[in-house]
Protein backbone atom coordinates (compact mmCIF):
# COMPACT_ATOMS: atom_id res chain seq x y z
CA UNK A 1 0.00 0.00 0.00
CA UNK A 2 1.53 3.33 -1.18
CA UNK A 3 1.41 6.53 1.15
CA UNK A 4 -1.29 9.51 0.33
CA UNK A 5 0.06 11.92 -1.79
CA UNK A 6 -0.24 15.12 0.24
CA UNK A 7 -2.21 17.46 -1.77
CA UNK A 8 -2.47 20.88 -0.04
CA UNK A 9 -0.66 22.90 3.15
CA UNK A 10 -0.91 21.67 6.20
CA UNK A 11 -2.20 24.45 8.38
CA UNK A 12 0.15 24.57 11.71
CA UNK A 13 -1.13 26.16 14.80
CA UNK A 14 0.79 26.09 17.81
CA UNK A 15 4.44 26.67 18.20
CA UNK A 16 5.20 23.17 20.03
CA UNK A 17 3.36 21.85 16.76
CA UNK A 18 5.68 23.37 13.90
CA UNK A 19 8.95 23.09 16.50
CA UNK A 20 7.46 19.27 16.12
CA UNK A 21 7.63 18.98 12.68
CA UNK A 22 11.14 20.36 12.27
CA UNK A 23 12.24 17.92 14.72
CA UNK A 24 11.14 14.49 12.95
CA UNK A 25 10.54 15.52 8.93
CA UNK A 26 13.23 15.08 6.72
CA UNK A 27 12.19 17.76 4.96
CA UNK A 28 9.85 20.60 5.47
CA UNK A 29 8.28 24.12 3.66
CA UNK A 30 6.50 26.62 6.07
CA UNK A 31 4.31 28.91 4.17
CA UNK A 32 3.55 31.77 5.94
CA UNK A 33 0.99 34.21 5.06
CA UNK A 34 -2.32 35.76 5.54
CA UNK A 35 -5.58 35.45 4.41
CA UNK A 36 -5.12 39.55 3.59
CA UNK A 37 -2.58 39.29 1.26
CA UNK A 38 -3.50 38.86 -2.38
CA UNK A 39 0.26 37.95 -3.97
CA UNK A 40 0.43 34.80 -1.09
CA UNK A 41 -3.17 33.77 -2.88
CA UNK A 42 -1.53 33.76 -6.22
CA UNK A 43 1.57 32.34 -5.38
CA UNK A 44 0.52 29.19 -3.02
CA UNK A 45 -0.81 27.00 -5.98
CA UNK A 46 2.52 27.76 -7.73
CA UNK A 47 4.39 26.44 -4.63
CA UNK A 48 2.57 23.89 -4.18
CA UNK A 49 2.60 22.61 -7.70
CA UNK A 50 6.59 22.59 -7.70
CA UNK A 51 6.68 20.83 -4.61
CA UNK A 52 4.60 18.16 -5.62
CA UNK A 53 5.75 17.67 -9.15
CA UNK A 54 9.45 18.44 -8.30
CA UNK A 55 9.97 17.25 -4.31
CA UNK A 56 7.45 15.01 -3.48
CA UNK A 57 9.18 14.25 -0.11
CA UNK A 58 9.23 17.76 1.68
CA UNK A 59 6.10 18.19 2.95
CA UNK A 60 4.27 21.40 3.15
CA UNK A 61 2.62 23.57 5.82
CA UNK A 62 0.73 26.95 6.11
CA UNK A 63 1.21 29.00 9.19
CA UNK A 64 -1.27 32.04 9.23
CA UNK A 65 0.61 35.34 10.42
CA UNK A 66 -2.24 37.02 11.54
CA UNK A 67 -4.01 33.93 13.92
CA UNK A 68 -0.79 32.68 15.26
CA UNK A 69 1.34 35.78 15.50
CA UNK A 70 3.34 33.65 18.19
CA UNK A 71 4.85 31.32 15.38
CA UNK A 72 5.34 33.75 12.79
CA UNK A 73 7.58 35.92 15.68
CA UNK A 74 9.87 32.59 16.90
CA UNK A 75 10.54 32.10 13.31
CA UNK A 76 11.11 36.31 12.35
CA UNK A 77 8.66 36.01 10.35
CA UNK A 78 7.39 40.05 9.49
CA UNK A 79 6.80 39.92 5.84
CA UNK A 80 4.32 38.09 3.55
CA UNK A 81 5.15 35.47 1.65
CA UNK A 82 7.53 34.13 3.86
CA UNK A 83 8.62 30.37 2.92
CA UNK A 84 11.38 28.70 4.94
CA UNK A 85 12.68 25.05 4.07
CA UNK A 86 14.18 22.53 6.65
CA UNK A 87 16.17 20.17 5.43
CA UNK A 88 17.43 17.38 8.41
CA UNK A 89 15.70 20.09 11.18
CA UNK A 90 18.28 22.93 9.62
CA UNK A 91 17.13 25.89 8.31
CA UNK A 92 18.03 25.71 4.95
CA UNK A 93 16.01 27.96 2.52
CA UNK A 94 14.47 31.41 3.43
CA UNK A 95 12.64 33.42 1.11
CA UNK A 96 10.39 36.40 1.41
CA UNK A 97 7.76 38.77 -0.51
CA UNK A 98 9.20 38.34 -4.60
CA UNK A 99 9.49 34.64 -4.67
CA UNK A 100 10.88 32.93 -7.91
CA UNK A 101 9.50 29.48 -8.47
CA UNK A 102 12.46 29.00 -10.97
CA UNK A 103 15.00 30.22 -8.66
CA UNK A 104 13.47 28.10 -6.00
CA UNK A 105 13.40 24.91 -7.86
CA UNK A 106 17.04 25.16 -8.78
CA UNK A 107 17.87 25.51 -5.04
CA UNK A 108 15.97 22.78 -4.42
CA UNK A 109 17.68 20.73 -6.17
CA UNK A 110 21.33 20.06 -4.61
CA UNK A 111 20.03 19.80 -0.79
CA UNK A 112 16.62 17.39 -2.16
CA UNK A 113 18.84 15.03 -4.17
CA UNK A 114 21.72 14.54 -0.87
CA UNK A 115 18.89 13.90 1.43
CA UNK A 116 16.39 11.68 -0.62
CA UNK A 117 19.27 9.99 -3.46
Amino acid sequence: MTPERQTQFIPVKKVEEFNNIIQTEDAALFYFSHEACNVCKVLKPKLLDLILDEFPKIKTYYVDTQNYPDIAGQNSVFAVPTIIIFFDKNEYIRKSRNISIAVLKRELQRPYSAIFS
